[in-house]
């Protein structure tokens, strides 16, 4: 489900006994049906061996002419500051890991189009450097999907604002056209790090998991293959990963090593997991590429967790095999902002499913960092098959603040909400503007249009088609809330209520995984029934746009005036009729450490701690409780600290006192502390 597939191109060098003529052309008519087979290039007499090959005899990889296997492990630079890079690889070396797998996201580094970003936890350079330092090798997985639970799986939202219709990871030129211009920026600052330039990069991903997408287009393979190996140029080996089906074919490319994935759900049939591997990829090593020690968590369902004495069993079984295997996630960090993705089930009996915003996975480290019981336990069955490098750990603290009380400064739909937050004038259409045609990367659209005279009392609103939640208000007075989730398109409205109808629509991420296009917004018709049983359209809106971006949060908040608070009766509210409040406030840190904001008794919001964007919390929607704030992000004396609440605040009184968060020294992703769980196994 975390993605990824690719391929390796295979060069090795032969030498051909030259006795005979006969046997040279059987020779060589064996060469021919192996390589085919093997999915393999030769190397000519002429030319270089690589640094990291593949040995089809041994079934093993070489490096620098000898056998090597990998033990690597998943962690995505985006999902950590950048000043705790070293820190996590530092970690995850003293495991015994020998290599790093990562992805690389195309919308982060490419945000709109033409628009790129290189710095702070887009350095990708300076990541893999820091990698290379700490004595990985490197795995690198450039997509251009991803999947990885992130929104879009990596894919930027503007491809659908410029070609609505493209159909993305096919042959469709627009999305080749676009492709190519994405690696001709990214895959040049990459060059000095292939191991056959002198770096650490020893395999290059093409695509990921393609054949569990409905397209089984060879011909965008192919492409993604050559313009892939253009810029490699057989400095590093290219790969494909495959979910172990029948359906490998699909994901299969000529020239590419094939490699497949599983977790402890599927050990029991490892070895019909390794013929399905054969069937596409007769010899070479095998590659469990995404082995997973956990997994990925939705919200309003139970935290998923692994028992880590069954993953240390199963880890141990995968490498018996002499397998090369990589821990997805070894560690799994956080969906900061808006970056975190959903899925979508295809029966339907699921439906619409948003991620978390925590990435801990119950991965084999914890979200920020630190070991756990499973971590030792992988440790253990690692050392068994690689030496164990002497380092000491210098973890950071986890510390408690305490209670931090918040002042309700700003209503979001209110004229001074929309001169502050709002992005650009409204646009006015006859049909609802989507995220993408506004060119909105994610947070809040406000629909509005005229309410016609009601013909009943009451009346049903309909949304044809919701993605993802609604806040219905009329003359700005809640009335209700429509949900992708919980597949609620309709609500009644009744007559008297006032005579402008307002959808405050929040994108809650984009599927990430099989499906080519979740554009977000209102789409279709939105209708008011009628006594004859027909339905009524509603035109005429216009369309406001709140992306909720965090420099625009903290250029509001360093202009507040002093002791800026609403008026009293709207400070009162617990249930917020009027639509979303911005809190503020403020806590002092005498020392820094890694922290929890844990805002039980809210809603559904939006977190930003000295102008950087935690991201989602939902604590009525659970299971994860408490956001993450990474020690770096704070410092000593006075840290600033907004929630943007949609729904309701923790205020359980009409007293005067303030409604109020908690910084906790413990997370809470499953409503328990999730350090006592992990080690509880």
């Amino acid at each position: 489900m975390s993605g990824g597939s690719g391929g390796f191109r295979c060069n090795r060098k032969l030498t051909l006994a030259m006795s005979g003529g006969f046997i040279i052309l059987l020779i060589a008519l064996t060469v021919g049906l192996y390589v085919g087979l093997s999915g393999s290039n030769d190397v000519t007499e002429n030319e270089e061996t690589p640094a990291f090959s593949i040995d089809h005899q041994a079934n093993t990889f070489l490096l620098n002419g000898k056998p090597f296997r990998y033990v690597a492990g998943s962690f995505h630079y985006f999902r950590a500051l950048p000043e705790a890079w070293r820190n996590r690889l530092r970690t995850m070396r003293a495991a015994g890991l020998n290599a790093l797998d990562t992805y690389v996201e195309w919308s982060l580094h490419n945000p709109h189009d033409g628009e790129y970003n290189w710095e702070g936890i887009a350095d990708l350079v300076k990541f893999l450097e820091i990698a290379q330092e700490e004595d990985f090798y490197i795995v690198l997985r450039p997509g251009p999907y991803i999947c990885a639970e992130r929104d879009n799986g990596g894919l930027p939202h503007w491809l659908f604002t410029k070609y609505p219709d493209i159909k993305v990871r096919t042959n469709d030129p627009r999305y080749i056209a676009e492709v190519s211009k994405w690696y001709a920026e990214l895959m040049p600052r990459l060059k000095h790090l292939l191991i056959g330039n002198g770096g650490k990069i020893i395999m290059v991903q093409v695509e990921n998991e393609y054949a569990a997408y409905y397209a089984c287009d060879h011909d965008y393979l192919n492409w993604l293959r050559d313009e892939t190996d253009k810029y490699v140029e057989n400095k590093a080996l290219l790969f494909t990963v495959d979910i172990p089906n029948e359906r490998m074919h699909c994901g299969k490319i000529d020239n590419v090593f094939a490699t497949t994935d599983f977790g402890i759900d599927r050990i029991h049939e490892i070895d019909q997991i390794w013929k399905y591997l054969r069937s596409v990829q007769p010899t070479g090593p095998l590659v469990n590429s995404e082995f997973y020690p956990g997994w990925l968590t939705h919200w309003q369902e139970m935290n998923q967790r692994r028992d880590p004495q069954e993953v240390a069993s199963a880890l141990k079984t995968i490498l018996s095999y002499n397998a090369s295997v990589n821990l997805y996630m070894f560690f799994g960090g956080t969906n900061f902002g808006f970056t975190a993705g959903a899925n979508y089930d295809l029966d339907g009996s699921i439906g619409y499913t948003a991620d978390i915003t925590s990435y801990d996975y119950d991965a084999v480290m914890d979200e920020a960092g630190g070991v756990t019981k499973k971590y030792e336990l992988v440790k253990q069955v690692i050392g068994e098959v690689l030496e164990l490098p002497s380092i000491v750990l210098n973890p950071a603290k986890r510390l408690a603040y305490g209670k931090v009380e918040l002042t309700p400064t700003m209503e979001l739909l209110s004229a001074e909400g929309r001169a502050a937050l709002a992005k650009g004038a409204p646009v006015k259409s006859a049909k609802p503007k989507s995220f993408e045609e506004m060119d909105q990367y994610s947070g809040l659209l406000l629909y509005e249009t005229p309410l016609p005279s009601l013909d009943l009392d009451p009346t049903l609103l309909q949304v044809e088609d919701l993605r993802d939640r609604a806040h219905v208000f009329v003359d700005q007075q809640l009335v209700g809330t429509l949900s992708r989730e919980a597949r609620i398109y309709a609500l009644p409205l009744s007559k008297g209520w006032g005579s402008t109808l307002q959808l405050l629509v929040e994108n809650q991420g984009r599927i990430n995984y099989d499906r080519a296009n979740d554009t977000k917004g209102i789409f279709g018709k939105v209708t008011l029934q009628l006594h004859n049983g027909g339905a009524l359209p509603l035109e005429d809106w216009t369309t406001t746009a709140y992306p909720l971006e965090a420099i625009t949060i903290e250029n509001w908040r360093q202009k507040l005036p002093e002791n800026a608070a609403l008026d009293s009766s709207i400070a009162k509210q617990r249930l917020l009729r009027s639509g979303p409040i911005l809190y503020t406030g403020s806590f002092q840190v005498t020392e820094v450490g890694d922290t929890y904001l844990n805002p039980a008794g809210w809603g559904k919001g939006v977190a930003y701690v000295n102008g950087f964007n935690l991201g989602r919390y939902w604590p009525l929607g659970g299971p994860q409780i408490t956001l993450y704030v990474p020690n770096e992000l704070l410092k000593v004396g006075s840290n600033s600290l907004v929630l943007i609440e949609y729904q309701r605040c923790n205020k359980t009184t009409n007293g005067p006192e303030l409604p109020a968060v908690q910084f906790d020294a413990v997370a809470q992703l499953d409503g328990e502390s999730s350090e006592a769980q992990k080690s509880s196994y």
